[in-house]
């Protein structure tokens, strides 16, 4: 992950970030601690999420902004109608060191908007952009923290210690929005 982005967050959206990280470290668990981690479990659902990806999931297909070669990730992601959301998270343990960081499927993106997604549904065509209106900010964290798919319990299991429970899967949706970066896709009908 680097530190570049669009717009620079402001000095108290950062404070908050590390804030919000330092309360939240100890309830993840070792699996999925650091970027890499994240990178080793995201590669291993890949070949899966290709044939079908679960409800609440998905494939994004971006332009690597050096090579400019296609490049997956699987992401969580949910449609309502032509749009699709998703957030770009960063780990509590990055977030308190950095909390701007950004990914490189997020790098390329700001670099090239023009993206492929993979749903349960079938593979769109879209553009993303991250999402700065707070209305619009409201609406997709609304979206994004209060649905909960069956998968989002294991996905729960793989970043929390203890029992995954409806409340705890919104909970860590919820800290994940609001220390990460939200965006959208306008996907092609």
């Amino acid at each position: 992950m680097q530190d570049s982005a669009p717009a620079e967050p402001t000095s108290e959206r950062l404070r908050k970030i590390r804030i919000a990280a330092a309360a939240e470290a100890e309830k993840h668990t070792r699996l999925v601690r650091t970027e890499r981690a994240g990178r080793i479990v995201s590669a291993a659902m890949l070949p899966w999420f290709r044939v079908r990806a679960p409800d609440g999931y998905g494939v994004i297909t971006t332009t690597g902004r050096k090579t400019g070669k296609k490049r997956q990730k699987c992401v969580r992601v949910i449609r309502r109608d032509n749009r699709a959301y998703l957030v770009q998270l960063v780990p509590p343990h990055l977030a308190i060191t950095r909390p701007a960081a950004a990914s490189g499927w997020l790098l390329n993106i700001r670099a090239d908007p023009h993206v492929r997604i993979r749903l349960p549904d079938g593979t769109f065509d879209g553009t993303a952009r991250e999402i700065t209106d707070p209305t619009e900010r409201a609406i997709a964290r609304t979206i994004l923290c209060e649905t909960v798919t069956p998968m989002d319990y294991g996905e729960c299991v793989l970043h929390l210690r203890g029992r995954p429970s409806r409340a705890k899967v919104q909970e860590l949706h919820r800290y994940w929005f609001d220390t990460g970066n939200p965006l959208v896709i306008e996907v092609a009908p």
